[in-house]
């Protein structure tokens, strides 16, 4: 089996191509704008953005995964969440139809549901609140669409949760990073459930569907369970690096207040800043998300959530 990944030098994108290449039937290559500082012998730089250079390059090709995608909660400008995560799929889609590919593998997010909403499964209403999670709705529309008139092609597409793990520089590193520093204020009451996946999990899962979801038109949520409170997780984190965390709790609007003062600073100084209004918002917020429909698709998650915790936390902090 010939697969293309596009967008694969990032943090879930690596470590797929390195379980991928595990098995001696696959033959993977990896299209991103930007190279690979691990399988750079697989990667062919292209942006998504052009067209022509996907026509070339998917040439041969039986499966396409498409990973590429702006993500960050500070991108600018915001034109370009729509540009990447939207007209990037109808790239892709272009692409693969001029090359006969029939075979793709969307990883879109759980923000198409939006913030507090409570435990949506795949069929919940959309509501996104961010560029992010329009973008990816809007790209889920895109290949929707573009289904009615091809239903003889195979489109799997799994909605992963905030995912972490070994070599992750978001939102949970820079949670756990503070921890580890002794530099964690706890904002709000930490009794929001916050749903995770961890990496190792989540490329398993997408590795899943590649062998074992050939066809039909197949949408996932995909979420370790048990969901953690913040709570939870930040006595699981001080337990493993045996930290003693401060019990301290600021108000959610003042935390929401230092935000906004952040997103000011960030705007004057021009300069991209780990806490923003945004990330204080999402920190506090329930992000629950029903897995029922993953979990009994014959799928077994390799690694527990608190197994996945601890990879993390001995890869990056000693422990």
């Amino acid at each position: 089996m010939n697969i293309a990944i596009i967008g694969g030098s990032g943090f879930v994108g690596t470590q797929l191509i390195t379980l991928l290449q595990q098995s001696g039937e696959l033959h993977v290559k990896n299209i991103d704008k930007q190279n690979s500082k691990t399988h750079s012998g697989i990667t062919t730089i292209a942006n998504v953005l052009d067209l022509e250079a996907l026509k070339t390059e998917l040439s041969g090709f039986d499966v396409v995964i498409l990973l590429a995608a702006e993500h960050r909660d500070d991108v600018t400008p915001t034109s370009l969440y729509y540009d990447v995560n939207v007209q990037g799929m109808r790239n892709t889609l272009a692409a693969m139809d001029y090359n006969g590919i029939k075979r793709i593998i969307f990883t879109s997010s759980v923000a198409v549901y939006g913030l507090d909403k409570p435990n949506p499964s795949e069929d919940s209403p959309k509501d996104p609140f961010n560029h992010y999670g329009i973008s990816k709705w809007q790209a889920e529309q895109v290949l929707d669409e573009w289904s009615k008139g091809h239903q003889d092609w195979n489109i799997n597409i799994v909605r992963p949760t905030v995912i972490f793990g070994e070599g992750n520089r978001g939102n949970v590193f820079n949670l756990l990073s503070q921890i580890a520093n002794g530099k964690f204020m706890m904002i709000g009451k930490g009794n929001n459930q916050k749903s995770m996946s961890y990496v190792g999990n989540i490329i398993a899962f997408i590795q899943f569907m590649l062998m074992e979801m050939k066809t039909g038109y197949n949408i996932y949520n995909y979420v370790d369970k048990p969901d953690f409170t913040t709570n939870d997780l930040v006595f699981h984190t001080g337990e493993i690096l045996g930290k003693q965390i401060p019990t301290t709790h600021i108000p959610y609007w003042l935390g929401m207040l230092g935000g906004y003062g952040f997103d000011v600073l960030s705007f004057l100084t021009r300069k991209k800043l780990n806490i923003s209004s945004v990330r204080v918002k999402k920190f506090c917020a329930v992000t629950k998300y029903d897995s029922t429909k993953a979990m009994g698709s014959g799928f077994v998650p390799p690694y527990s959530l608190e197994e996945g915790l601890r990879r993390m936390l001995k890869a990056e902090f000693g422990k």
